[in-house]
């Protein structure tokens, strides 16, 4: 079978998520007999119905929902070779994606050692993952509990648990607490919300949420937020990753295990 175009994934993407030709053409700005036909073709060289079609309505079949999903995977990966493409013409910046929150004490020293070309431009998200492997960052800063498949990555430092709770709650003042006693708690979550962390921190300030973060971003915190240490989880890996090598990212990459070093030298003494 020749290999399909990209507009025949198109197509059948926008018919798949409108159910309905009429739309779909109106959204593709087409008109609805030739994307009738397109997707009838698109069927007859893939050997598979892929819509079931009455007067009345149109519906995926089992193997138009797989199809669906394959085709939204190759049009993203069109999208992020397009993106990287362009990236790698236009090499003037490189792009570092960070959430907020994260690393607080490591972050300064990195950016302000890094002397290399191109200069950083610094991206502030809820998602560095997503970043990197679309293109839209170069190198980002993680949490070693992120899923890292298909990325490069190297562990800078390891962060120990502390819970974010009102400053008038009742284990603001305790030296340690639990998970079990955390639990307790109904606005208590085990994972910061996808959300910037002065958002965060307000939100533990007003009572409406209770989150374990990395030590580091007690740094940040307000009077009106404590951060109590949590003994029974285990420390975090804060972690440097990226989805392809080039020299301004080899360069970045050796300031920041440089400066983790340095720092960890200091805490050992």
């Amino acid at each position: 079978m020749d290999r399909l175009e990209t507009r025949q994934l198109v197509y059948f993407v926008a018919v798949a998520e409108e159910l309905h030709f009429a739309r779909a053409a109106a959204k593709l700005g087409i008109a609805a007999p030739p994307l009738s036909r397109a997707i009838a073709q698109l069927e007859r060289r893939l050997g598979a119905r892929l819509l079931d079609r009455t007067s009345r309505r149109v519906t995926l079949t089992p193997a138009g929902e797989v199809f669906l999903t394959e085709s939204r995977t190759a049009l993203d990966a069109v999208d992020t070779a397009v993106r990287r493409t362009q990236r790698a013409a236009q090499p003037d910046v490189l792009r570092v994606a960070v959430r907020s929150g994260g690393g607080s004490g490591l972050l300064p020293d990195i950016f302000a050692a890094y002397d290399g070309a191109p200069p950083i431009t610094i991206t502030f998200t809820t998602d560095q993952i997503a970043a990197l492997r679309d293109g839209t960052a170069d190198v980002g800063f993680l949490c070693g509990t992120d899923d890292l498949t298909g990325l490069e990555h190297v562990e800078l430092m390891r962060e120990d648990p502390i819970a974010l709770v009102p400053a008038g709650h009742r284990l603001a003042g305790l030296a340690a607490t639990s998970i079990i006693e955390l639990q307790r708690e109904d606005t208590f979550t085990a994972k910061c919300p996808p959300m910037p962390f002065d958002e965060i921190v307000d939100l533990v300030a007003i009572g409406r949420l209770i989150v374990v973060a990395g030590h580091s971003s007690a740094e940040r915190l307000g009077h009106a937020v404590a951060a109590v240490p949590v003994v029974d989880l285990p420390s975090a890996a804060f972690v440097l990753g990226w989805a392809r090598r080039t020299p301004a990212i080899t360069g970045f990459v050796r300031t920041a295990k440089d400066i983790a070093a340095r720092r960890a030298g200091r805490v050992a003494s």
